[in-house]
Parts: C-alpha cells; sequence; structure tokens
C-alpha cells in the first residue's frame, strides 16, 4: 500500500464523518443476492458509492452499491449493500479499501456473507455454511506492495482468520432458532466463470464451499486485527458427475429464500453479541 493510497483512505472517512458516520461498532458486506439485511435496522443515512471519494463501484447487478449507517438493537451498524470483485477488473487494494475505511471509522467487529456453491454434497443448496477457515486460490494478495505499519504489521498471522469468540455465538444461535448452519472451508477463485467438472472434483478434496469473494476481505480484516466472522449461502450444489447449468437468476432466487435465516442469525447476533 503505498502512501497515496492512505491519504485516499483518510479523505474518505473524513467525508464519511461529515456525513454523520460516526463511530459504527459493526461492519456488515452483503454478498449477492443478499441485501435485505439493510431493511432491519432503524436507518440513519444511506449513501450511494459514487458520492464517496475514491469509492469502487458494484458493477454487478445484484450488487446495488450503497452504503447503509443505522442502528439495530441499540447498536451502530456500516453495512455495505454490494461488494466489490477482483473479476471486475478492480486491484484486490480497491476490493478491500472499505474494510479499511470500516476500520477506522471505529468498527470492532465485521461480518461478511457470500453467495457460494456447495463443494460438500452432504450441504444442500438454500443452507448456510459458517466458515471456519479458508483457501485462497486468487491470484494476487491485498497486501501485496509496501506495508503501512499503521495499518498491521508486514507478515500478519492467518492461523485463526475468523473469530472464534463470533462464531461460537453464531453456532448457539442457530441451534437455538433450529437454523441449520454447516460449518466448513471455503475456497475463493477468480471468477467470473462458474467451474468445470474437474475442478469441482479437485476443489471437492480440499474445500467445502466455492466463491469468489470473501477472503481478500479477511485478509485485510486480519491485517488491521478487525474480528471477524462470515457466512456462505449455498446457492448451488457442485455435484460433477450430476452437474447442471447454474443461472444468475436462480442464484438470486435461492439467495433470497435462504437470506431469511442469514438476518435471524446477523440480527440475534448483534442483539446479543458482547461487545
Amino acid at each position: 500500500m503505498c502512501m497515496e493510497t492512505s491519504e485516499k483512505i483518510n479523505q474518505t472517512v473524513e467525508f464519511l464523518k461529515s456525513q454523520g458516520i460516526l463511530a459504527p461498532e459493526i461492519g456488515i458486506v452483503l454478498g449477492t443476492g443478499l441485501g435485505k439485511m439493510v431493511n432491519e435496522p432503524e436507518i440513519l443515512n444511506t449513501i450511494d458509492y459514487g458520492s464517496i471519494p475514491h469509492f469502487p463501484l458494484s458493477t454487478v447487478e445484484s450488487h446495488s452499491g450503497k452504503l447503509i449507517y443505522g442502528k439495530l438493537h441499540g447498536r451502530m451498524i456500516l453495512a455495505m449493500q454490494g461488494r466489490f470483485h477482483y473479476y471486475e477488473g478492480y486491484s484486490m487494494q480497491q476490493v478491500t479499501y472499505p474494510i479499511r475505511i470500516m476500520k477506522l471509522l471505529g468498527v470492532k467487529y465485521l461480518l461478511l456473507s457470500n453467495a457460494a456453491g456447495a463443494l460438500n454434497l452432504n450441504f444442500k443448496k438454500g443452507s448456510l455454511m459458517l466458515i471456519d477457515d479458508h483457501i485462497n486460490m486468487l491470484p494476487d494478495n491485498p497486501l501485496r506492495g509496501k506495508n503501512q505499519e499503521e495499518f498491521g504489521p508486514r507478515f500478519p498471522d492467518m492461523s485463526c482468520p475468523y473469530s472464534q469468540k463470533i462464531n461460537s455465538k453464531l453456532i448457539e444461535i442457530a441451534k437455538r432458532e433450529s437454523i441449520t448452519l454447516h460449518q466448513g472451508v471455503y475456497l475463493s477463485v477468480m471468477g467470473p466463470n462458474l467451474e468445470t467438472r474437474a475442478e469441482y472434483r479437485m476443489f471437492a478434496n480440499f474445500a467445502d464451499a466455492v466463491g469468489m469473494s470473501t477472503v481478500p476481505e479477511v485478509i485485510v480484516a486480519n491485517h488491521m486485527q478487525l474480528p471477524c466472522a462470515a457466512i456462505s449461502v449455498l446457492t448451488d450444489e457442485c455435484d460433477p458427475d450430476h452437474l447442471v447449468a447454474t443461472k444468475l437468476e436462480d442464484i438470486l432466487e435461492i439467495a433470497s429464500k435462504a437470506e431469511v435465516n442469514l438476518i435471524r442469525l446477523f440480527s440475534n447476533l448483534i442483539r446479543e453479541m458482547d461487545f
């Protein structure tokens, strides 16, 4: 990260503060087809990404591209209704830019979601998977380049990238609410194409779900010592022996239905977590 980027980050932070976004406690990143979470809080401000200095723009049709500031269960939240992906042509630094902004605004915990394909054939589409660990198969890393020590160390530890405290609480809530919440390893690829049968067979040896996001954001969160948790909404079953062509419309439909349980989990977590 270069000094120019650091200056841009500070400019973005000051702009958002001038818009009344003060001391958010919880950051939320909503993935493909998962935007309804923003209907839960009392919304205090909505800002289009295009109005925020140095912010990228969402180019994926299912990502609305709005930053939502509000209050939920007495806690201030800052939610991204739409994220950025490497396959859109952005650099990894641009993809993860909002995570650094959230941390510098005061966010203490980060909750992420994504739509993913189920590699584990015991996991059915429409269910949720709590990410316990991940495999990064993206071709770049958001920490490549000169390190800015004020943001984090040169070689951040990734032995436990997802907060055990938050994950344990999510598991507890899922059991109480009778929500199926699998636990597994998420594998991130570049995209935007979906995988071949041979790729699914290979990936299934190492992971339980595959997607095109989340991992860069988690790397930066760990770099900045921002505890995080992530849940995948499993929108298709990646069975290489019975593979069916997947359309975006189908993914969005399944994500929309499964999102109800995702919202219940995150909402209960925000209310009950001892922050």
